[in-house]
Formats: C-alpha cells, structure tokens, sequence
C-alpha cells in the first residue's frame, strides 16, 4: 500500500541536543549533589535542609504569583475583546512564562537551580533570557521547512502497527441536490457538522 510519503532508508542523524542534553542533566545533577555535600560539611544537614525547604515555599510562592497574574492578564484580554478593544500589548522580556520557569527551578532542589531560580526573578535579567529565547524561537521557525508539522504528523501515522494512511480529499457540496434516482434518501440532507 502507498502511503504518497517517501520512506528513508538511511539511518538519520542524531540531533546535537539529543547527544548532549543527558550529559548535561547527568553533569548538573553531580554537580547539585556535590555542592549540596560541600554544605552540609561546612555548616550542617539542618542548614542544607532549611535551604532546599526555603527554595520550595519561594518557589511555590512564585509560581503562585504568576499564575494569577497571567490569569489576571488572561481575563483582561478576554473582556478588552467582548467590548471590541484592541488587547494590550504583552510584557515584554518573558512575562509570566519566565517568572514561572523560575519558580519551577526554585522548586527543584538544588543549590544551582536555585541560583538560576533567583537570577531569572531579577527583571533585567528576565528580560535578556526573554529576548534571546524570542530570538532563538524566530530562527527556529525560520529555518523551518513549510509543513513540517504535518509530515511529522503523517511520518507517525505510517510507523503505527496497522496504521493505514489513505490520501484523499474532501469534496463539501452544502446545497439542495437533484437525485439521480427516486428513494426515501433522495431528499437534501443538511451536513452533521459545521
């Protein structure tokens, strides 16, 4: 059966990110679990513990904040646009995205990702990493071939057991018709979905 999409034989590359995102992980968490003993061996298992214990009430404050805030932001939207207005322009350099993320690294226990936590609150700070997200996400989409969310949809269609893909189109024709032959079925049907 043809599926009208070219299956490659060639075994595909593996992805710079995927090669050297576990190595990361795996480095970053070594290096919490060493300074986490550097601590605890300088000034005690209970300092260590109240540590990662304020990390996680700071960040769940965090979070907490700027769940309501982008709520707030949400509804404010919503109403602008019920009354005819032209929304608001976003905050610039991350919003709520940023001060989450930084909650979330809070949250984590870790000294490291706690630092990285409270940098990220700082708002100068929040917005440099806001810009350079933004900008890698434009080269990102850029660079991106067109329709390449469809075919990788489609490319995992094809590899499902049993998955058949059949290509086709759809031909709507909302208007009364004339029967071709006489029946109870003859008669215009309306479509069952819009």
């Amino acid at each position: 059966m043809t599926t009208g999409v070219p299956l490659s034989t060639a075994p595909r590359r593996r992805s710079r990110a995927r090669t050297f995102l576990p190595l990361a992980v795996a480095a970053w968490l070594i290096l919490e679990i060493w300074l986490l003993s550097l601590v605890a061996g300088a000034a005690g298992g209970l300092t260590v513990a109240a540590l990662l214990a304020g990390g996680i009430v700071l960040g769940v404050v965090v979070i907490k904040r700027a769940g309501r805030r982008a709520f707030k932001n949400l509804t404010n939207t919503f109403q602008q646009a019920q009354q005819g207005q032209q929304p608001a322009a976003q905050q610039p350099g991350g919003g709520n995205g940023l001060t989450m993320l930084a909650g979330l690294l809070l949250i984590l226990p870790g000294l490291l990702s706690d630092v990285a936590g409270l940098l990220l609150l700082i708002p100068p700070v929040r917005a440099w990493a806001g810009r350079r997200l933004t900008g890698s996400l434009q080269r990102q989409m850029a660079a991106a071939p067109a329709g390449s969310f469809g075919d990788a949809f489609q490319q995992a269609r094809i590899h499902y057991p049993d998955g058949k893909v059949v290509q086709g189109e759809v031909i709507r024709e909302d208007g009364p018709q004339q029967p071709q032959r006489p029946g109870p079925d003859a008669g215009y049907r309306p479509p069952l979905a819009p």
